[in-house]
């Protein structure tokens, strides 16, 4: 039977490891000098264990070799079991280096021991840890996946590993509060432990092309950006989801916010991010015109405008599968080299942006400084 005809956008997903194919084996697959063991970090909810965290298998996932698909189709929803299927676990969606040949997750660590059968049962050879301690003795590097919105647990189930040195990934939020991230920070830069944390925003496709932009300076230099995300506003879900547009602007207009002005009515929310030496940008939670996109950013420079939204090539899944993959391959560099790829100070923000925000909203929208809530 003939294999089913490529369509531009998986053509262009295998050229670059096509490039690189040998003898029907990809150089991108030969043995490694090194294979890196991953130890993953499942959070809780409330002090719940969540068996099918999706900030775990999905976003880890890309760290594991093999994939036992049916039992993801056993463990998980069916939405998820077809993405896993025909999305993340498709060849044909391999970009140019995926599954990643030097990295394995090992480990599995749930508060609830038994939370932890159903994530090895899909990724073979992965096994649960008893305590934390246990696997921060026999893994490289630790993934943390959060499961509430909150990351109130994330410090006590990322300190041995900080503490011990090893690379971190801590899924946003990555503390809840500012004292809570910067004692984060804080701990991971006292023991020299590489940390990464960031929204899957931060790897977007058309992010990644509009930063190529914005440092290219070909269309003059970057002068404001709207980040903008579908409906679904709550003073609760801010805490949570407003971190992602936080993210696209700290990612594309750097640190240095000097303050936030946040108005919400009905569903949505508009915030205005300030910065003492440039142009201002905007966060909108709750657009109804961009339905069934997700998010959308605008980037304006002096002379061209950039617009993107997750989806590749109007493929919103083959986009997510892309910002996913990126994320966890930003992490795999940065155990490899030990170089974090996003500043401190940028994560310290965005924590102080979403907290800037919620005080502004209770305060009559007006400007509330970022020193106010960072102390």
């Amino acid at each position: 039977m003939n294999p089913l005809p490529l369509n531009r956008r998986e053509a262009l997903t295998l050229t670059a490891a096509g490039a690189l194919a040998v003898g029907g084996i990809h150089a991108a697959q030969a043995a490694p000098a090194k294979s890196y063991r991953i130890g993953v970090i499942s959070a809780s909810r409330d002090g719940k264990p969540q068996k099918t965290n999706g900030h775990t298998w999905h976003f880890a996932q890309y760290l594991h070799p093999t994939c036992n698909v049916d039992a993801v189709k056993k463990h998980l929803d069916p939405g998820s079991a077809k993405f896993f299927s025909t999305v993340v676990r498709n060849p044909r969606n391999a970009f140019d280096g995926w599954p990643f040949p030097d990295t394995s997750m090992t480990h599995y660590y749930d508060a609830d021991p038994t939370a932890a059968g159903p994530f090895c049962d899909a990724f073979p050879g992965c096994k649960p840890a008893k305590s934390l301690r246990e696997m921060v003795d026999n893994v490289d590097a630790i993934w943390l996946g959060d499961a509430s919105g909150k990351g109130d647990d994330h410090f006590d189930l990322l300190a041995p590993a900080l503490e011990k040195g090893l690379p971190c990934f801590c899924d946003k939020p990555i503390g809840g509060t500012v004292e809570g991230t910067r004692k984060i920070l804080e701990l991971a830069k006292k023991h020299k432990a590489p940390l990464m944390s960031s929204s899957i925003f931060r790897h977007e496709f058309g992010m990644e092309h509009a930063l190529r932009l914005r440092d290219a300076g070909e269309f003059g230099k970057l002068e404001y950006v709207i980040a903008s995300m579908y409906g679904g506003y709550s003073p609760e879900g801010w805490f949570v989801y407003g971190q992602h547009p936080a993210w696209t602007i700290m990612t594309l207009c750097g640190p240095g916010v000097e303050g936030v002005s946040l108005y919400a009515r009905e569903n949505g929310a508009h915030g205005l991010v300030t910065y003492p030496d440039r142009m201002p940008a905007e966060i909108w939670y709750g657009r109804p015109d961009i339905l069934g996109q997700y998010c959308q950013t605008l980037v304006s420079f002096t002379k061209k405008r950039y617009e993107f939204t997750p989806a590749i090539e109007g493929d919103f899944w083959h986009g997510h599968h892309y910002e996913m993959f990126r994320m966890a391959d930003a992490f795999r560099q940065m155990v490899k080299t030990g170089k974090e790829p996003v500043p401190h100070q940028e994560i310290l923000e965005v924590t102080a942006i979403i907290h800037a925000g919620a005080k502004s909203l209770k305060e009559k929208s007006r400007l509330v400084t970022l020193a106010e809530v960072m102390g």
